[in-house]
């Protein structure tokens, strides 16, 4: 074990600060740091907030973390940001948030880049989450960029699930059609104080009634590399479903807040109740190792089409009509193929 993996799991701040860089950047070594990690992880409940921009994700995530932070629970907050195209930074990394929080040293605050990633969380977000795990947090919470219904992959992260939409938003609740609305655990209409409030409530809750009473509903449910291993609670877990709730907040005035809690626990104590935290475990796992599959066979084949002299004399080749991409592919996959179809020495 190194000594930054060794000071991060002491409890110090300078090292969690310091992995967080390492993973963001990609830097030497950090995977091993990640290894190290993995097996103290495990006891941190992560929440993924997520919504229309200018929802006003960020002053409702100041407010939780402060709550919790008063209920004497350790908090840690990661902040999806747009990236730059020039730099790869977060475009409001410097903004300032979190202010309820300012010099509170249980508080973490991160904002990283969104790095083009679908849905605004890239891999290094999922490593950040155990790099908090691991250090000890109670609670780590994961707002995102909110850019729509790509936001999708904040499920591969987060135990729960809140998706936010502002008051008055005829078109932001049609949208949720499109996708969202199957991944929210928890719907929140914050800016309740608003003209357009009650409408939208009431239209989120003629759209959530439509999918209630399905088995499995909401995000998580049962998955297929869980049902084996849980045979004997499929009854029990088929019985009992859950129907997101609908929290109405002010979260600049602290309003809802407490409700809002409530719902996330509801939420939890419903995963642990019928065993389906072990399955979106096993779910989050599978699709991590398959992301990271995708990424280092990509890296591998970006090296192989480069000792081969490049990309560009393939696709001369293919303008010329003297090849097509699928016979490129073909050549390229050739030696990894016989690589991976070479009989299995048994012994």
């Amino acid at each position: 074990m190194s000594d930054l993996v060794a000071d991060l799991l002491a409890g110090k701040h300078s090292a969690l600060a310091r992995v967080i860089t390492k993973i963001e950047n990609r830097s030497p070594g950090y995977r091993e740091i990640i290894s190290d990690l993995h097996k103290h992880t495990g006891t941190a409940d992560v929440v993924g907030v997520t919504g229309s921009p200018g929802a006003g994700k960020s002053t409702l995530v100041d407010k939780v973390a402060a709550t919790y932070r008063e209920r004497g629970q350790t908090v840690g907050v990661i902040a999806i940001d747009p990236s730059s195209p020039f730099s790869g930074g977060a475009v409001l990394g410097d903004r300032i948030r979190m202010a309820s929080n300012a010099g509170d040293m249980d508080m973490f605050f991160r904002s990283m880049s969104a790095r083009g990633s679908l849905g605004g969380l890239s891999t290094a977000t999922t490593d950040a989450v155990t790099a908090l795990d691991a250090f000890g947090k109670d609670k780590i919470i994961v707002e995102t960029v909110g850019a729509g219904q790509n936001e999708v992959d904040i499920v591969r992260t987060a135990d729960t699930v809140a998706v936010l939409v502002p008051p008055g938003s005829g078109d932001d609740v049609q949208m949720l059609k499109a996708g969202i609305l199957e991944i929210g655990d928890v719907f929140v209409v914050n800016k309740a104080d608003l003209d357009g409030a009650d409408r939208t409530v009431q239209q989120l809750r003629e759209m959530l009634q439509g999918q209630s009473g399905r088995p499995n509903s909401g995000h998580h449910g049962a998955t297929e590399l869980a049902a084996d291993d849980a045979e004997a609670d499929v009854e029990e877990s088929d019985t009992e479903t859950w129907d997101p709730p609908i929290v109405e907040t002010v979260a600049n005035r602290g309003e809802g807040v407490e409700d809002f809690l409530n719902a996330l626990a509801d939420h939890g104590d419903y995963l642990d109740r019928t065993g389906r935290r072990e399955g979106q475990a096993r779910e989050r796992f599978a699709a991590e190792i398959r992301t990271l599959l995708r990424e280092d066979a990509n890296e591998l084949l970006v090296d192989e089409l480069d000792r081969r002299g490049g990309i560009e004399q393939y696709v001369d080749a293919v303008i010329e009509r003297h090849t097509d991409p699928y016979t490129v592919v073909d050549e390229v996959l050739a030696p990894l193929r016989e690589c991976l179809d070479e009989p299995r020495d048994e012994n």
